[in-house]
């Protein structure tokens, strides 16, 4: 297959559109600009419809509407702007409605910075939106998996009738690396995909038609809201079981295991490297869902050898180490390395924090 040279933000929007994406309304904001200018060019050119909305709240209405017509739709922002679209996806997880959408993070809180950072984890895992739904999201560390996972994203939205978050970060939307593309998706299966969401899309067919389900924002009675809450337990369950990613490396034996996702995940592999050619025995546990989180990967870890878990994020105060300490379950030390506000996290600082734990300084 065919590599090209890609930048991230513009990989994300080419590998949606082979994916079969024909709907993307955004704004403006650094650093995943490049996002919506290239659905600008590239969306017309496979009969799609590309708008830039006067807001971010807008933008993710748009897709709403795009998407409860059986299209397959997508947004994108960058922190402050996802909090902005975060009703729009709480009603789109309401409405049984699925959707993509990607958040390339920069520092906060606020209007923050527009370098790298990430400082959503808790916004992206525990609070989409108000309600308490749950969203499977994925956090890519190459430009590669961007791709990989953002062509997959709409079958588990499509599959689900959820909406599904791409986290990354300020580094990998604006780096460039060699890609391979996926296959554009033929326009007769583009058109299959949305046929077979008629029993509930509106596409202006009879209010009688077979087994249509309304699509609404809310339930008007409380024992229809339990029963979607419930029904949607189903689905957040099975994720656990069916939908888990994670990359685990040289965990077996190791004396110190790291454990980070995204662009800290690269950094951390780059550093076991070296640790191991150093003499010291490290690992890493790199979550590619952090939404389900790969729980039961921390129960591999021989807690007779491992001095302690190094957990690695641009954010401050830590909140990916949340759900560490939640996998490892006080059965080992868990420490922290962390940087935040535009800073991206180096290799030395790894390679430090893992001596700190080695020779017993934490």
């Amino acid at each position: 297959m065919t590599r090209i040279f890609m930048k991230g933000c513009e990989a994300i929007a080419e590998a949606a559109v082979r994916a079969g994406c024909r709907f993307f309304a955004g704004y403006p904001i650094t650093p995943q600009n490049e996002i919506p200018e290239y659905f600008a060019r590239r969306m017309p050119e496979v009969g799609g419809v590309f708008i830039q909305g006067e807001s971010e709240i807008a933008s993710v209405n748009m897709v709403y509407g795009a998407a409860s017509s059986g299209t397959r739709a997508m947004t994108s922002s960058s922190s402050c702007g996802i909090s902005l679209k975060s009703e729009g996806i709480s009603y789109a997880a309401s409405a049984r409605i699925p959707m993509v959408y990607c958040n390339v993070q920069r520092g906060g809180p606020g209007v923050g910075a527009i370098q790298p950072a990430q400082q959503d984890y808790f916004q992206a895992t525990k609070a989409g939106g108000n309600g308490g739904f749950r969203m499977m999201v994925f956090a890519p560390s190459t430009v590669q998996e961007a791709i990989d996972l953002t062509y997959g994203a709409f079958d588990y939205a499509d599959r689900d009738r959820n909406p599904v978050l791409i986290l990354a970060d300020g580094v990998i939307g604006t780096m460039m690396e060699p890609v391979s593309l996926p296959e554009m998706k033929p326009e007769s299966e583009i058109e299959a995909i949305k046929q077979s969401k008629l029993k509930w899309a509106c596409v202006g067919h009879e209010l009688d038609y077979p087994n249509r389900s309304w699509i609404e924002p809310g339930h008007w009675n409380t024992a229809d809201m339990q029963k979607a809450n419930e029904e949607a337990l189903k689905v957040y369950e099975a994720w656990e079981v069916n939908d888990v990613k994670v990359e685990e490396y040289m965990i077996d034996d190791a004396e110190v295991v790291l454990s980070a996702y995204g662009i800290s995940g690269r950094i951390a592999a780059a550093a076991v490297d070296k640790l191991r050619a150093a003499g010291i025995k490290a690992g890493l546990i790199r979550p590619i869902t952090v939404s389900p989180f790969p729980y039961s990967s921390y129960d591999k870890i021989d807690y007779k050898k491992c001095k302690g878990i190094l957990s690695i994020e641009m954010s401050i105060p830590a909140q990916f180490a949340e759900d560490v300490k939640s996998a490892v379950k006080e059965r080992c030390l868990v420490s922290t390395c962390l940087c935040s506000g535009g800073n991206i996290m180096s290799e030395q600082a790894v390679i430090d924090g893992v001596k700190k734990i080695m020779e017993g300084r934490v």
